[in-house]
């Protein structure tokens, strides 16, 4: 008859089978790549900053911290407001084109008014020139027809 002691031996050695088993079966792996963090800045602080007399060093190296870290975020800041600056005279560029355009649409249009004027008094001049020599035709063709009606 087997023991619980037995029974926990057989079952330990299957696992550890088991365990050799996949570990073989694994495909070797690269060892992943260590973080490393980035190195600690040691320049100036910027000036509008001083340690307080007597403040011990984690408290100093903190504090260095988190001051360099607003100051990069400042300075990230005064970039966008160089580059916004530098959107808005590209805008304002672009505004004095279009104003450019439009005054140049204005007189496009005023343009076409004035040809239209032009032609406009053109046909009526031609019409009524043309209303004058069918009278006038027809004047003449009927003197010609009552010269003709005495002799």
């Amino acid at each position: 008859m087997t023991t619980n002691q037995d029974q926990n031996d057989g079952r330990l050695a299957d696992l550890a089978k088991l365990e050799s088993d996949i570990a073989a079966a694994m495909p070797e792996r690269a060892p992943l790549p260590s973080i490393k963090a980035p190195p600690v800045q040691t320049g100036p602080m910027p000036d509008y900053v001083e340690h307080q007399d007597g403040v011990p060093r984690v408290g100093a190296l903190s504090a260095e911290a988190v001051v360099r870290d607003y100051e990069a975020a400042a300075k990230e800041i005064e970039a966008m407001g160089a580059e916004m600056i530098d959107a808005a005279r590209k805008c304002e560029a672009m505004t004095a084109e279009v104003h450019l355009a439009i005054a140049y649409m204005h007189e496009t249009a005023a343009a076409y008014r004035e040809d239209a004027k032009r032609i406009f008094k053109r046909i009526e001049d031609c019409s009524f020139l043309t209303e004058q020599v069918r009278k006038t035709c027809e004047a003449l063709k009927e003197k010609i027809a009552d010269s003709s009606q005495t002799s």
